[in-house]
Order: C-alpha cells, then structure tokens, then sequence
C-alpha cells in the first residue's frame, strides 16, 4: 500500500502538470500570438489570467460535484474539458473562439485542481502529508517551466497549430494514465457519494484559505513586478529576466524539502511560519539595498519554499473524508477570489509609487498577512 501511494502520488502530479502546462502556454507563444492574431500585450494579459476566472465559479461546485459522483469521474470530466478546450484553441483562426477554448479548458484545470488536491489528502492524511503536497503542487513550477522550454520550439519548427495539437495529445495521454492507474483510497471510497455539511469548518477553513492564497500573492508579486524592480535599479532586461528565473528554479528545487522536514519534525506550523516572515522581512531589504538583490532572491528562493507544502496540510486537520470534497471547493473558491484581485492590488500600489519596488513591498505586506491567518486558523482549529 505504501508504494501505491507514491505511484498514486505521481499520476496526480502529472495530471497537475498538465494544467500548469496549458496554463502558461500563452505566455510561451505569446510572441506568434501577437503576429497571427494583431493583438497586443494587453489582450495576451487578459487571456492568460482569464484562465483563473472560473475557479470563482466552478471550485466550490466543482468539489460538491466530486462527492457526489465521485472523485475519478470528475477529475476526467476536467481533463476532458481541457482537452476540448485545447482542441478548439489549435483549430481556430479567431481571436474570441481563442477565447472561449481558454475559458473551457480553465473550467477543466479548476476542477481538476480543486479535486486532486482532495486526492493527495485522501491518501496521505496522517502520513507525510507535508512531503506528497510539497511534491504535487510543485507540479505547477516544472509544468510552466516546460511550456517554456518545449512550446516555443515546436512552434517555430511546425507552426503555433502543432504546438497547441502537441499540448492536446500531452493531455490525452496524461488522462489516459489516470483512467488506467488512479484507484480511491480506503477513506475516499467510504466517504463516496456523501456530503457532510453538519459542524462544517468554516471558519478554520477561510483561514487556511487566507494563508494559502496570501502565500501565492506575495509569491506573484516577485514573478509578475520582479523583473521590472530589477530594471528599474539598473539590471539589464536579459539579467532581470534570468535572476526571476533563477528564483524559480531555486524555489521548485527547495520546494519538497520543506515538507519533508515537517514530517521529520512535527513542527509544521514552525516551518511555515519562518517561511512568511523571512519573505516578510528580507524583500524589504532588497527593495531598499537593490545592491543585495541577487543574494536575497536566491535565499528566499529557498527560504520561502520550505512553507508551501506544510500550508497545503492546513485544510487537511480540519475536514473528515465526508467533507473534503466540498471543503476542498470552498478552499479554493477564495483562494482563486484572492489570486484575482492580489497582481492588481500590487500594481496599484506600484503604479501610485511609480516604483516597481512598491508592489515587492506589498507582497511583504501579504506574507505577513499570511502569518496572521495561520494563527488565526490555529486559534480556531486548535492543536
């Protein structure tokens, strides 16, 4: 059973892939984006974050849906929509079809990421749980990493359409994987088909939200404004873009270690709560000492990786097997709400300062914020 788990463990992980892959496809193509459909950059902005739209809708759903019809067939119901979605995006030639297979296949990455996630707890409750959510979620850094890498090459030797085709076969076959491997753990097949709403969590739940999606606003203030903080100080555009790059590759490689060490330890909340306040207070400093930003990002790349596995368990201490599901989608619905809004606040505040270095401030401000509501969750969830 416990080498099961693992295998499990890494279906889920490529399944995850696959929505992290489709997500940053624009972004890899938006070049060729621009030159086949005269668009410009704003519109590329508005496709790749339309992606995240549905999650306001379809998370909380979405989980309700998988108690009820089980979590497989929902997590193929999202793969599918991907799928379909894909599939209309690599045969159109206009721009609001385009549109519309975006929004499709971000309704199928919403339920898929709303129900996988389910899935891991399911199977690692009380069992490095830390360890197997640090390894899932950094699905999503190596599947943005590879639409990087692998989109924009097949698209310049066959064309945009063979990339967006390539995409659509990566996902039949990750689908075809977890049609054939995925099985319920014990827990998940007795809790089928039943939803528990009686003494729901709602509360400790928003918490664990807060400190989730705090946690990704601050991590998207570096992503999203870094590259323009460190031009502003006087980086090179190329050097800007690789010290970004840089943090991420140093972050997915730091990012399990983090859960392990919880496991190991017992002392999760220790771990997370090093990880905000070391973003909390060491951004700072390098908006102030643009001369130690190097040093910083590659040291927060590491420090601020160590929490996310460990913040993920959060939901987990609250919600029996009968309320996962639904608790699930609530946990995400404000997670997703959040994400929304988040990039615009710090560029508000960037745009008011007419100073980059004011959204990294504000994603200090997040973090710190973030250590707020886990202990806001602890004192309502209790030990």
């Amino acid at each position: 059973m416990t080498s099961n788990r693992w295998v499990i463990l890494a279906v889920l992980f490529l399944a995850r892939l696959t929505m992290a892959f489709q997500f940053q496809s624009v972004a890899a193509l938006s070049p060729l984006l621009v030159e086949d459909f005269g668009v410009g950059l704003a519109d590329i902005g508005f496709l790749i974050g339309l992606y995240f739209a549905p999650g306001i809708v379809f998370a909380l759903p979405g989980g309700a849906i998988a108690a009820r019809f089980g979590d497989k067939r929902v997590v193929g119901l999202g793969m599918v929509l991907m799928l379909a979605g894909g599939a209309m995006i690599a045969m159109t030639e206009s721009w609001n079809v385009l549109t519309v297979g975006r929004l499709v296949v971000g309704v199928g990455g919403v339920i898929l990421n709303v129900v996988t996630t389910k899935m891991v707890v399911d199977w690692f409750a009380g069992k490095e749980l830390s360890t197997a959510m640090a390894i899932f979620i950094n699905s999503w850094p190596v599947g943005i990493a590879l639409a990087l890498v692998v989109l924009p090459v097949l698209a310049k030797f066959a064309g945009v359409a063979f990339a967006w085709w390539a995409l659509c076969v990566f996902v039949a076959g990750a689908l075809l994987l977890f049609a054939l491997v995925y099985y319920p753990s014990e827990s998940a097949a007795e809790a089928s088909n039943t939803i528990q709403t009686a003494a729901f969590p709602v509360v400790a739940l928003v918490c664990a939200s807060l400190v989730w999606a705090l946690y990704n606003a601050a991590l998207a203030m570096v992503f999203s404004f870094g590259p323009a903080f460190l031009v502003q100080v006087g980086y090179s555009l190329t050097n800007a873009g690789s010290l970004t790059r840089l943090f991420m590759i140093i972050f997915s490689i730091a990012l399990p270690v983090g859960g392990i060490i919880a496991d190991r330890t017992g002392r999760k909340d220790v771990i997370i709560l090093f990880s905000l306040i070391s973003f909390a207070a060491l951004m700072p400093i390098a908006v102030i000492y643009p001369s130690s930003a190097f040093v910083l990002f590659c040291v927060l790349g590491v420090f601020f990786a160590f929490g996310a596995g460990p913040v993920m368990t959060l939901p987990a201490e609250v919600l029996s097997p009968k309320s996962r599901a639904l608790g699930m989608g609530v946990f995400f619905s404000i997670y997703y709400a959040l994400m929304m809004v988040g990039p615009r606040i710090g560029g508000g505040f960037a745009e008011s300062a007419g100073d980059a270095g004011a959204a990294i401030l504000a994603g200090a401000v997040m973090s710190l914020a973030a250590a707020a509501a886990l202990l806001g969750f602890r004192r309502v969830a209790g030990r």
